[in-house]
């Protein structure tokens, strides 16, 4: 091999040898625009946003003596859907905020407990208190899969019509409910 033919692989070589980097710092500068936007991560976009609710039927948690989860329930109230657990342990921070908006009329709360193990879930509103006026049980995760769930808890805004009119991920705290869940139940309300 001549010299010329090595001086014209050795830029090719240093050009591979950088691609990795290239496309790694291009990924880095993405990643590091997203975190400088001052978008919340939390807020995770859904699909059925002004959607009618899935078409929804839970049975109830035993020994609750409350109803199941039945959709068609939604129809001409504004109502609040709480995916939650016992074995969550968000679910139990925002437990105190869902007791709060309980005293609230004006909405019901439904809850759809996922994935749990029913004397676990009784002992959980036993022992926090009850804020839903409805629970159905979805062991096996099929409903919550249909309502778009990524994971406990996750509360849904349905409105008048049934249609999903806000979801918030992550467990609710004071401050959340203030900013975001309270206008929309508000905006619900109002229709």
């Amino acid at each position: 091999m001549s010299t010329s033919e090595e001086a014209d692989r050795r830029p090719r070589r240093v050009l591979i040898a950088l691609a990795p980097l290239a496309v790694f710092l291009v990924l880095a500068g993405i990643f590091l625009m997203q975190l400088m936007s001052g978008r919340d991560s939390s807020v995770i976009p859904s699909a059925l946003i002004g959607e009618p609710a899935p078409q929804t039927s839970l049975p109830p948690l035993e020994g609750s003596r409350l109803p199941g989860l039945e959709s068609v329930s939604f129809a001409g109230k504004v109502t609040l859907v709480n995916v939650w657990a016992s074995w969550c342990a968000p679910c139990r921070e925002e437990h105190p905020v869902l007791m709060q908006l309980a005293q609230d009329g004006r909405f019901d709360i439904a809850g759809l407990n996922y994935k749990d193990d029913p004397q676990n879930a009784l002992r959980f509103i036993g022992n926090l208190g009850n804020p839903y006026d409805a629970i159905g049980t979805d062991g096996s995760g099929r409903a919550a899969i249909q309502w778009g769930v990524y994971g406990v808890p996750e509360t849904f805004v349905v409105d008048r019509e049934g249609r999903i009119a806000f979801k918030h991920v992550g467990p609710i705290s004071p401050q959340a409910l203030e900013r975001d869940l309270m206008p929309a139940i508000e905006k619900a309300l109002g229709d």
